[in-house]
Parts: C-alpha cells; sequence; structure tokens
C-alpha cells in the first residue's frame, strides 16, 4: 500500500518564491514522483479594497507595518480544515530543532504562513492557533527563505526520499551530538592523510572514532547540545 502524499501549503505574498530550491534534487524528485506536493496562497487575494492592501501601521505607534489580521485570517481559512500544523515563520519562536523536523515528517503535512513587514497581528496567532517556529536567532526580510528552510529538512527525512535511508541517521543532531568528521579519496591530499582507523577495517575502532570526534567536535562549538536533556 502507498504512502498518503504529504502536502504542504504555504502562505505567502511572493509565491514566485517557491518551490525555489525545492524543486531541484532529491526534493524535486520525491515531487515528481508524487512523495509530497506543495501548493501556494497569495495572501494579497484576500485583501477586500481596491489596493489590495494587506498591512497597517502598528498599534501605538512605532517603525514598520502589521500584517492586517482580517486579510491574513481569511488566507488561513481558505485552506480546507485538516489535522495538519499551522506554522507561522517567525524570529520569536522556538528554535527548529531535528526533533521537532522529524515530528512534522510524521504527520500528513503543514501548512506555514510568511511573515513579513515588522510582523504578525497577535490576535490571528492567538484565533488561528499558529505555531512560531525560528530556524535561528537572525533576521531575514521575510518567512519564505525560512518555510523553504523548514520544508527542505522535513522533505529529506520523508519515507523514500533520501536513497539510503541510513545516509539520515548518524547526521548532526539526530543523537544529540554534531557529526564526525568525513574523509575519501585519494588517501593523501595536500600533504594529510586519512586517518589510518579509518581504513583499518576495525569497524569497532571506526565507530569508536567517529562518536569521540562528534564529542570533541561538539564539546568545541555546541557545548550547549550537551546541557540539553
Amino acid at each position: 500500500m502507498s504512502l498518503p502524499i504529504y502536502r504542504a501549503t504555504v502562505l505567502t505574498l511572493y509565491p514566485d518564491m517557491f518551490p525555489g530550491h525545492l524543486g531541484q534534487s532529491l526534493a524535486g524528485k520525491a515531487m515528481e514522483r508524487g512523495d509530497w506536493s506543495l501548493e501556494t496562497v497569495q495572501i494579497r487575494d484576500f485583501a477586500t479594497d481596491r489596493h489590495r492592501t494587506v498591512d497597517d501601521t502598528p498599534a501605538g505607534g512605532g517603525a514598520g507595518m502589521v500584517l492586517k489580521p482580517d486579510v491574513l485570517a481569511r488566507a488561513i481559512d481558505s485552506v480546507a480544515s485538516d489535522p495538519r500544523p499551522r506554522l507561522l515563520m517567525s524570529p520569536r519562536g522556538r528554535p527548529l530543532t531535528q526533533k521537532r523536523v522529524r515530528e512534522l515528517a510524521e504527520g500528513e503535512g503543514v501548512v506555514i504562513v510568511c511573515g513579513r513587514f515588522e510582523g504578525v497581528d497577535q490576535r490571528v496567532i492567538d484565533g488561528r492557533e499558529l505555531e512560531e517556529v525560528s530556524i535561528g536567532d537572525y533576521i531575514l526580510s521575510g518567512g519564505e527563505p525560512a518555510a523553504l528552510t523548514l520544508l527542505d529538512a522535513v522533505v529529506r527525512v520523508l519515507p523514500g526520499v533520501m536513497g539510503n535511508a541510513v545516509s539520515g541517521i548518524n547526521e548532526s543532531f539526530e543523537h544529540g551530538l554534531l557529526e564526525h568528521p568525513h574523509y575519501t579519496r585519494p588517501q593523501v591530499f595536500e600533504g594529510a592523510e586519512i586517518p589510518a582507523v579509518l581504513t583499518s577495517g576495525n569497524h569497532g575502532a571506526i565507530e569508536h572514532w567517529r562518536v569521540q570526534e562528534a564529542l570533541r567536535l561538539t564539546q568545541a562549538r555546541r557545548p550547549d547540545l550537551l546541557d540539553r536533556d
């Protein structure tokens, strides 16, 4: 029995930014096979004035503009009601983790709202139960690049997308550690050799080396990962 298609719906003011790089490589091939689908909803289509206005000045004053709640709510409500989580790409959201990526990949799909301007009216976030998700501690011009990043992470772990399912098991963050270094032929490159243990044929020693290198890199670069439960 074939698996149900994974459905991604993205609400955006810039639908031409999709599928972007998701139309290439593994994700693009998976889309062609029908493993997953991507549709975009133009938020501006749900504005009712002749100028198709989607934003207004922030209440209380301040710089920038805010996405109007009535327009965005209509756009969200136009998406068929189903169990898919509704995500809002936002720098103030919970950081995206590999664990959350795996959880999202196990569902039927996602609905993603791409913010713009200074932000989204809080009443829509609350009323439509949007889960705010961040891909890092920095600011982008809009939610579209973040949505593409999230979908890239999710699609690649869908069943059958990676040619070798084992490829995703030992990657960074899968076990709370950064990934160990990799090497391949030639044996000597610019005077540096492949570590002898990797060509020893001793699989136990190789695995031990990889674990120790993962611990070393994690301690040096992301010690916060070692402090997590």
